[in-house]
């Protein structure tokens, strides 16, 4: 406890609101944080189990387990003293509301509010919670904890549809969820494959894996390789890949299961990446135009796919006017 100064001693005090968040281990605070709190003359957390009060307690600070009311604390900032509440993971809203409603008032001596961050969200910190969620969901729910990979496959493809929709569309907030759908059967698969007796792999393997990718695929980003242009990159991933794939034929690795127009294209594209020369099949009929019209469209630098689709979607709203 630090003795006030005689020139604070009559005035209001101070309250500081430490917020934390859970996505930061416990006890990783900020500097001004451990300030504040070693400075207090009185510390209170409403929660008892909170996480970071072994920390706070292991370095020194007593907190008193209490729930006071907005008068209560100002009633214990006076004399010039100064109160932390450690916040809940809901931030106290009742006692943020009640200082609110107290300092609108008028009639109140308010003591000094400051709101803390002790410690902050980095980039991608949602996805703990995602996981998290994930597990409870794959635990608890009926339908969810039956889920095979062979089962949620066709919600990938269709996700996979939706997110190219809003992307066609320019639909931002349509783009955002279906981005958070797919991201989805991303998590679900990785929680299925914790399971496997055999094989089992987690969702951190599987961002792990990725990463090491990107980086061993960006030798002019993360090595000493350097790449000017979007055609030298795409020589680099390409050579990187060959080398990690040791593929026999430039068709490995195509999914033959994809719309036959994008097949068409992807095939055409390893071809021309290549430098080989392989003429079309001579043979006539439907199939055999549409591959020369997807050749074609690749060549030029148009997916074929979009193109039909923008096609279809002209044609969809000239049916509607003619129904109209």
């Amino acid at each position: 406890m630090n003795e006030t100064s005689p020139e604070t001693a009559s005035g209001p005090g101070r309250i500081i609101l430490l917020t934390t968040s859970h996505r930061v281990a416990p006890g990783l605070l900020s500097w001004p944080a451990w300030q504040a709190l070693h400075a207090a003359d009185r510390v209170l957390c409403a929660d008892g189990a909170h996480p970071q009060l072994p920390y706070l307690r292991e370095a020194g600070i007593t907190v008193d387990e209490a729930s006071p009311t907005a008068g209560e604390l100002v009633d214990a900032c006076a004399g010039g003293h100064t109160v932390v509440v450690v916040a809940t993971g809901e931030g106290e809203p009742a006692l943020t509301d009640g200082l609110a409603r107290l300092a609108g008032s008028g009639r109140v001596h308010m003591p000094e509010l400051e709101l803390l961050p002790a410690s902050y969200d980095l980039p991608g910190a949602r996805l703990l919670d995602l996981v998290q969620v994930m597990d409870r969901i794959r635990a608890e729910c009926p339908w969810s904890s039956q889920q095979t990979h062979k089962g949620l496959a066709k919600y990938g493809i269709e996700e996979a549809y939706e997110l190219v929709e809003a992307i066609e569309d320019g639909d931002r907030e349509e783009l955002r969820e279906e981005l958070g759908d797919v991201l989805l059967q991303v998590v679900f698969h990785a929680r299925i494959a914790e399971e496997d007796p055999d094989a089992p792999f987690s969702i951190d393997d599987v961002a792990g894996g990725i990463v090491a990718k990107l980086i061993h695929r960006h030798p002019h980003v993360f090595g000493d390789a350097t790449a000017t242009t979007p055609e030298e990159v795409k020589e680099h991933w390409l050579r990187t890949k060959a080398v990690e794939k040791q593929r026999t034929s430039v068709t490995e690795g195509i999914p033959l299961g994809q719309p036959g127009l994008a097949l068409a294209a992807k095939l055409a594209s390893r071809v021309r990446t290549a430098g080989l020369d392989v003429p079309l099949p001579p043979a006539e009929g439907i199939g055999y135009e549409l591959l020369a019209l997807a050749v074609r469209a690749e060549a030029q630098g148009v997916d074929p796919e979009a193109a039909l689709r923008a096609a279809a979607r002209a044609y969809r709203d000239a049916i509607r006017e003619a129904e109209g």
